[in-house]
């Protein structure tokens, strides 16, 4: 990215897969009141705030949310549906977006408001396109798919920054910011397993229909859908009834809404603007390869989420960038058993995966039965749950018996030797061997790039990535050759061994009614300890509302 506003060339891809936190908006039910605004989460010193939330004022004009082009005219008076669109001939998933676009890009005070923030702020464009690159090509071909404009796959950017772990204190959550009764009422489970607002196929899903859903509910008009999916339906309900009332304009521009979603359309709006012509900011947009980064493995029974990074040839990191659903050491026992993973990383787990039996995708410890014990202390001790236990056991409704050998979840159990030896037959170091905690990856080389760019962006030192693939210096990439990097972090020198592979990335939690160190610690998948160490406080403390904690992420 480059940026004609500051002192140096933005030189590295917006798709680069650096990682980091950045403020949130939410999702609200179906309710006349605004929305609280969501947390902000500093990273790396603070990051820039979120952009501004300015409130168009101009009466008086009416946008023209409709597709390029005249459409034809149902009968029943419903407005008809979008064509699909091809996005197959695109080799840049940056150009297939534009394609796409087909709402209107009014002249609005508000827009070039957002516009300017963005347009001034290149480094946080960066974090957020380059976590985007994971999801952003399923998320297009399921908007294009469904024959909907293309602004609306740019949402998240919106929404949660694209960090699917993002959290807002109206308990938003995931890369679409669903609040809990939303994502039950579009079918997202939140169970003690499993969180479906952040699972990235069916969050998008159900966000979709959601929008659907809000674009009929306002007669085609896309802006109020766009607005509903903010604040509510019955929100911006209200404010069309009251503006027809007075015999107002009920478009968006002239709606009495909360300042928040007066503000989330135009930065919506602002970043169409942005991706359709960025050379007008002083931005450029690296290409991004229209593919997909991962596909869909179903296991077909309960696994452990470790053994399957493993068998994956992922770290437990990777693979919770992929499938932030889960929230517990294995996926639910009745389900969902599916799993994302990188195209690249798929066959080796499907090969190893056959080498397992059922029993050995879940891994155990034995526990003998002391008079006394019961199933719930069990349960806390093994952070597990009752009804997991009895499950494993096949037990009953009774008490325990002393003397029983009971199965109960285990994470430290080591990987099977038969899982070790598949691993070594595809040339790869067993898991448990491996001195860095990312794997080797291929980087396609695109118009333009350079080996100074490539290592860059990929954290390495330059002379490191030209020994890795016998290049020499100054001589010239080929578009479409492939570079084997690292992601390790590593700098090529004696200097950087031993050094954490990623950066922890701080965020500051606001404690809320009710909330405890467990909770917290729950939510963040950390440990209470963890927590008590970096706030100094005990582990016995009571937290009161509106209290700050500090809590350090491994940068995804």
């Amino acid at each position: 990215m480059a940026n004609s506003l500051g002192p140096r060339a933005w030189c590295a891809a917006l798709a680069s897969l650096l990682l980091a936190g950045c403020a949130t908006t939410t999702v609200n039910e179906s309710s006349a009141q605004p929305v609280a605004a969501a947390e902000t989460l500093p990273v790396e010193g603070g990051s820039p705030a979120a952009p501004p939330e300015t409130v168009d004022s101009t009466p008086g004009i009416t946008p023209g949310l409709t597709p390029s082009g005249p459409l034809p005219v149902d009968p029943t008076g419903a407005p008809p549906p979008l064509p699909a669109l091809d996005g197959t001939r695109h080799a840049d998933l940056v150009e297939r977006i534009r394609a796409g676009f087909l709402l209107d890009d009014p002249d609005r005070p508000a827009i070039d408001t957002q516009l300017a923030w963005y347009a001034r702020h290149p480094e946080y464009l960066e974090r957020v396109f380059g976590r985007a690159s994971l999801y952003m090509h399923h998320i297009v071909s399921e908007v294009e798919r469904r024959g909907m404009p293309l602004e609306l796959a740019l949402l998240p950017v919106i929404e949660s920054a694209f960090e699917p772990y993002a959290y807002s204190v109206a308990r938003a959550s995931g890369l679409w910011q669903f609040i809990p009764g939303t994502g039950n009422r579009f079918g997202l489970p939140q169970t003690w397993w499993y969180d479906g607002r952040r699972d990235v196929m069916e969050s998008t899903r159900a966000a979709l229909d959601y929008l659907q859903f809000l674009h009929d509910e306002f007669n085609g008009d896309w802006l109020l859908a766009v607005a509903g999916y903010n604040c509510g339906e019955a929100c911006v309900a209200r404010a069309v009834r009251e503006n027809r009332a007075v015999g107002r304009s009920a478009d968006f521009w002239n709606l009495r809404l909360p300042a928040e979603t007066r503000a989330y359309v135009p930065k919506l709006l602002a970043m169409k603007r942005l991706v359709a012509a960025p050379e007008l900011s002083g931005i450029a947009f690296s290409p991004i390869p229209n593919e997909p980064y991962f596909t869909r493995v179903d296991v077909g029974s309960q696994i452990d989420l470790k053994l399957a990074a493993e068998l994956a040839g992922l770290t437990h990191e990777e693979l919770f960038e992929l499938n932030p659903a889960f929230h517990r050491w294995a996926t639910p026992p009745q389900g969902p058993h599916a799993l994302l993973l990188p195209i690249d990383a798929a066959d080796l787990f499907r090969g190893n995966l056959d080498q397992l039996t059922p029993d050995e995708l879940m891994r155990v410890t034995h526990h003998i039965v002391k008079p006394g014990e019961t199933l719930a202390q069990l349960a806390e001790r093994y952070d597990s749950q009752p009804s997991t236990i009895r499950m494993l056991n096949d037990l009953g409704t009774g008490a325990l018996v002393p003397g029983t050998d009971l199965r109960v979840p285990s994470g430290a159990t080591e990987l099977p030797a038969k899982v070790l030896r598949a691993a070594a037959l595809v040339d790869r170091p067993p898991a448990a061997r491996r001195s860095s905690s990312k794997r080797p990856q291929v980087h396609v080389v695109r118009r333009g790039e350079s080996i100074w760019a490539i290592a860059r962006r990929n954290n390495m030192d330059p002379r490191t990535l030209m020994r890795m693939n016998n290049k020499q210096p100054g001589e010239v990439l080929k578009t479409g050759e492939r570079l084997v990097v690292s992601r390790s972090g590593a700098r090529g020198s004696s200097e950087s061994a031993g050094k954490p592979a990623a950066r922890a990335r701080t965020l500051q939690h606001t404690v809320r009614q009710g909330e405890t160190l467990y909770r917290i610690a729950r939510l963040y998948q950390i440990t209470v300890a963890q927590i008590v160490s970096w706030n100094g406080i005990s582990a016995s403390r009571v937290l009161k509302p509106g209290m700050k904690l500090k809590i350090n992420l491994p940068r995804r």
